[in-house]
């Protein structure tokens, strides 16, 4: 009976030193495991951080997009002010009308031009009334036109793009 508790107690032993060297052998993986985690939950941190600061230098982005959406058409208006500034000091020079006349049709001429440059133009008041594009502020008689035909354009109206910024105020023939 002895032997027999000799003999297990060193089978024990040997289990257990068996156990103790399987540990040692699973303790490099399971360094290499906890190494690999820091490296990926480093690299994680590191570009969830560019992220966020590509978040947020395109959000500062848009914002001076939005801030100065204008400055194109701004610049380009500036020479119309230099015109209109030029108009002005001929007049005072200048007893006649007419140059002040040339002076304002050739500064409204390139104000349009402008305009339409950016996208911006007149809306045609030379067709029959469309509710899309025209206010009809009154009826009129008008003998030479049709029913609904455009008489008269009180205020020029003007699109962007496909967008009405302000209607065609008319008036509409009504016999």
């Amino acid at each position: 009976m002895e032997k027999d508790l000799d003999n297990q107690e060193e089978i024990t032993e040997q289990n257990q030193s068996e156990e103790e060297l399987s540990e040692q052998e699973n303790n490099p993986k399971q360094e290499d495991y906890e190494k690999k985690y820091q490296e990926l939950q480093e690299n994680y941190i590191r570009v969830h951080a560019d992220f966020e600061n590509t978040k947020k230098r395109l959000e500062k982005d848009k914002y001076q997009a939005l801030e100065y959406a204008y400055e194109k058409i701004a610049r380009d208006l500036l020479p119309i002010i230099d015109t209109l500034e030029k108009a002005l000091e001929s007049a005072k020079e200048t007893s006649g009308a007419e140059g002040i006349f040339q002076g304002l049709e050739l500064t409204l001429d390139n104000l349009h031009k402008v305009l339409l440059k950016h996208g911006i133009e007149k809306i045609s008041c030379d067709e029959n009334f469309d509710p899309n594009f025209h206010d009809a502020i009154m009826q009129v008689p008008a003998e030479d036109k049709q029913d609904g035909e455009i008489v008269q354009v009180l205020q020029k109206g003007y699109k962007y793009k496909e967008r009405v910024l302000r209607p065609a105020m008319v008036s509409i023939a009504k016999n």
